[in-house]
Order: C-alpha cells, then sequence, then structure tokens
C-alpha cells in the first residue's frame, strides 16, 4: 500500500489531500516518537519512517502531525487481505499494509491480475496501491518500490542486469545502513557491484549465512517459499518516557501496565509463554535485559508481573531510564478441551 496510514488519513480527511502529513506517536511533534508513515509530499522534505518526530518537525514546520490509530488502519488492511485472498489463496501476509501472493496457478495474465487488485482495492476502500510482479518474492517485493506510488511493474530473470543491478544496494532486501555503510567503506555502491564480488570474499566479510545470502540476492536469486501460516515465538510491549526518568514509582507501574497488555494480547490470541524477559534502555542509550524462566508455561498476570519485577530487580538503575519494556517468548498456543 501506498504511504499506507497518512494515505487512510487523507481519505477520511480529504482536506489533507495534497498536505505534507506525517503519522507517529500520538500526533505531538514535541514530545518524544517516531514517524510511521509519511505522505509523499512530506517525504519530499526528507521525512522518513523510524525519523524522530522532532526531526520530521525541524524538517517541515508546516507538516500536518497525527496519530497512530492502528484500530483504523487494521480495519483497512483487513478489506486489503480480503481481496488478495480472494485473487489467490497462497498469501504471505508480512505487515498491515503488505504481502505476497503466488498466482502462479492462476490462469489470467500476470498483468491482467495486477490491474484487478489495483481497481477492487481502489474501489472498496478509495486507496492506491503499488505492485511488482517477479519469479520470486525478492525481486518482487524490490519491483513493488522501484515506480511508487500507484506503480506496477513486472520483472524478469532478463531484468536483473539492466534494472537491478543499477539500484543502490540498500534496496536489495536485507541490508540495512550498517550493512549499507559496510559496503560502501568497501567500495560497494550498487547492486551490481555487490553481484561483482566472489562468495569468498563476502563470506569472509559477512559470514557464512550472510555472505552466501548477499552472493544469491545481488544476483536476484530467492528460493524462500511463501509462508502462509506462523507460530509467534514471543510477544511484547515497551514505552519510551516523554522525560527521562530515575523515580521507580513510575518505572514500576509502567513495567506493571506493559505486562498487563502483553497477557491481554496472549489472551486473545490463545498463546501462554514461559520466558519473562525486561528490557530497559538508560538516558545513554545503553540497554540491559534480564530473564526469567517459569517452571511450566502460564498466561497467570500474577505470575508474569512477579516475574518482571524480580528480572527488574536485578538491574542497576543507577541512571535515568528512556524505554522499558517486556516481552514473553517461549509461547505456546493453548490446548483447548
Amino acid at each position: 500500500m501506498d504511504a499506507f496510514f497518512a494515505a487512510v488519513e487523507q481519505k477520511r480527511h480529504p482536506e489533507l489531500i495534497g498536505k505534507p502529513v506525517v503519522i507517529g506517536g500520538d500526533g505531538d511533534p514535541t514530545k518524544r516518537g517516531v514517524v510511521s508513515t509519511a505522505s509523499y509530499e512530506a517525504r519530499k522534505f526528507g521525512i522518513h519512517s523510524a525519523m524522530p518526530l522532532r526531526t520530521a518537525y525541524k524538517l517541515c514546520h508546516d507538516a500536518i502531525f497525527l496519530p497512530v490509530d492502528y484500530r483504523e488502519y487494521s480495519r483497512v488492511s483487513k478489506i486489503v487481505k480480503n481481496i488478495l485472498k480472494e485473487i489467490s489463496p497462497i498469501m504471505e501476509d508480512v505487515g498491515i499494509d503488505e504481502a505476497f501472493l503466488d498466482i502462479s496457478q492462476t490462469e489470467k495474465l500476470s498483468e491482467e491480475i495486477a490491474k484487478e487488485i489495483k481497481k477492487r482495492i481502489n474501489d472498496e476502500t478509495g486507496l492506491t496501491c503499488s505492485i511488482g510482479i517477479a519469479p520470486n518474492k525478492l525481486l518482487a517485493k524490490i519491483a513493488s518500490d522501484m515506480q511508487k506510488p500507484d506503480g506496477l511493474t513486472i520483472l524478469t530473470e532478463k531484468d536483473i542486469v539492466s534494472l537491478i543491478w543499477p539500484l543502490d544496494v540498500r534496496k536489495l532486501w536485507g541490508v540495512g545502513p550498517k550493512t549499507e555503510a559496510y559496503l560502501k567503506s568497501m567500495g560497494i555502491e550498487t547492486i551490481g557491484e555487490l553481484a561483482s564480488l566472489t562468495i569468498d570474499k563476502l563470506v569472509e566479510h559477512f559470514g557464512k549465512s550472510f555472505g552466501n545470502y548477499l552472493y544469491s540476492a545481488s544476483r536476484g536469486i530467492d528460493e524462500s517459499p511463501l509462508i502462509t501460516h506462523w507460530e509467534p515465538k514471543s510477544t511484547s510491549r515497551e514505552t519510551t518516557f516523554q522525560k527521562d526518568t530515575d523515580n521507580w514509582q513510575t518505572i514500576a507501574k509502567t513495567l506493571a501496565e506493559l505486562a498487563k497488555e502483553v497477557v491481554d494480547d496472549m489472551r486473545q490470541t490463545g498463546y501462554t509463554g514461559k520466558t519473562v524477559t525486561v528490557k530497559v534502555k538508560f538516558h545513554d542509550f545503553k540497554i540491559v535485559t534480564r530473564a526469567k524462566t517459569l517452571d511450566g508455561y502460564t498466561i497467570s498476570l500474577d505470575e508474569i508481573r512477579k516475574a518482571a519485577f524480580e528480572c527488574l530487580a536485578r538491574i542497576e538503575l543507577k541512571k535515568k531510564v528512556r524505554l522499558i519494556g517486556i516481552r514473553i517468548g517461549k509461547l505456546q498456543k493453548t490446548i483447548m478441551e
């Protein structure tokens, strides 16, 4: 979906169309929080996802900042995903605004299918999407970003040299800021330049697993299947304080509230958990975690909260705290009688 959160807001508030809109936190750029989505008008100012809201405000004082409304975005997302499932039941859901479809068993031409998806999504939600069609997930992902917004890009293996290799190496799935910086220090800036490296060279610099991945990915090779169902390994909640705090009661109260939220999530999804981990990020951005594995699987708020506070007690709170979080791991689906 194109700038999904911002597009939903512009759809239900037409007066925002054509204006720089930034979605993030509670919509107050003077507070801590990060950009979830920025409209294309806002992106022209250099605003992008994961950027601090305060930075976004400095880049564009005239931007309209709105809080994240997950309930509404989830409602619209469900409409989109239902359309996709009707086109092909073989779907991998990879987020609130993105999915992979296997259309290899569909009789229609791929371009016809893409146009049908676009039309149905626009008819039912008023929103646009960008679609990439390719022989594998890696290339389809790259293709979907090549002509945003409202794009449709079809790639074949013959297009790898002419269309994929000239792209910035960051466009490759799995290459984040740190890997990008390291590759550039090696003189590698494009996917084609990455593809020129031997597998031995890549393994030497990135280890066997990631080195092999970069070797294959830079050549457009990806044999990963669509994952149509997966079981979560953990569930978590965390919050960043608006002001760094060393007030123990504030920290403890927040942890108790997060424990309740995560237990509510587990109850709604039907899971029990066994390992409780507490995460603390201090004002200097140092992160400390402590974990406790329980004797058995549980969904008891009392047990999980008690374990969380035992973990917290093992963390020295000598500095002001910026963030606190809790994660429940080793999840197991509840067996219904």
